[in-house]
């Protein structure tokens, strides 16, 4: 298959995870997915990631994890980063470098807190050490859109935060058909992930990192808030730091040179 590219799933106490898998290299490199995995796993879409994210997969065998599939109420970040940490063991990945957007940084802060020996390098994008107003706001807006089950509405809002202008120009047009697309039978897995967002509480343990970290922001972010990044940085000791002033939360989506500088400072 191309890119060798694989679908898998995990057996796991009370429920299971979905993952996917591809390329060939020696280093595995696990990229953590941001809130919308609450509501549609990575589960058959391992050639679409593929070709994706292709140009990771000559130089390492990456590999992307959906949160479990039935999370418990009051789910936490540090509860999920326990569950990636099992989740590598259990496929015998002694460790791996490790970029967590969104969401997914959130975990990857408490999977380098509490599991180190799996961390390699780490790479946290457009995530927060902790709730903030913009954050809060955001997040109060999306779960109410989700109670109420407005799809279409929640997808717009995420996009009219997360893109530049310059891009939802461009793209408004398909506006009308994001009702229609890849909306979830419950919303239940997204409401217990967005509400472990605003008790995400890594801030004071940060400093407990130890391995070479590199850190992504938005300068226009208003989901996360552009402090933030600058925020993970003061209390990550060594880490680096780049903003890209005029994007928001979707940097790692409209830079173009966003993976070339993942790239860069995996192999530095």
């Amino acid at each position: 298959m191309l890119y060798h590219a694989k679908n898998g799933n995990l057996p796991m106490e009370n429920s299971d995870m979905d993952y996917i898998s591809f390329g060939t290299g020696k280093e595995a490199l696990i990229l953590i997915p941001g809130l919308g995995d609450g509501l549609t796993t990575v589960k058959g879409k391992a050639l679409a990631f593929a070709l994706l994210y292709r140009m990771y997969a000559k130089d390492y065998t990456v590999y992307l994890f959906s949160r479990r599939n039935h999370l418990p109420e009051g789910y936490t970040t540090r509860d999920m980063a326990r569950d990636q940490a099992w989740a590598m063991k259990t496929l015998g990945i002694s460790k791996a470098h490790i970029l967590g957007i969104s969401q997914g940084g959130m975990i990857a802060q408490y999977l380098a807190i509490d599991h180190p020996q799996l961390v390699g390098k780490l790479i946290l994008a457009v995530t927060s050490p902790k709730p903030n107003k913009i954050l809060q706001k955001t997040l109060e807006a999306w779960i109410c859109l989700a109670q109420q089950g407005n799809y279409k509405e929640l997808m717009m809002d995420t996009a009219e935060k997360s893109y530049s202008e310059a891009y939802l120009k461009k793209y408004r047009f398909l506006y009308p058909l994001l009702g229609r697309m890849g909306k979830p039978k419950s919303f239940a897995r997204f409401l217990i992930q967005a509400r472990s967002c605003l008790t995400h509480w890594a801030a004071e343990e940060l400093d407990q990192i130890s391995c070479p970290v590199l850190i992504l922001g938005g300068g226009c972010d208003k989901i996360v808030g552009p402090a933030c990044a600058p925020a993970l940085a003061e209390k990550i000791r060594g880490s680096k730091l780049w903003i890209y002033e005029n994007l928001g939360h979707a940097a790692y989506e409209e830079a173009k040179d966003f993976h070339d500088r993942v790239i860069e400072f995996l192999k530095g």
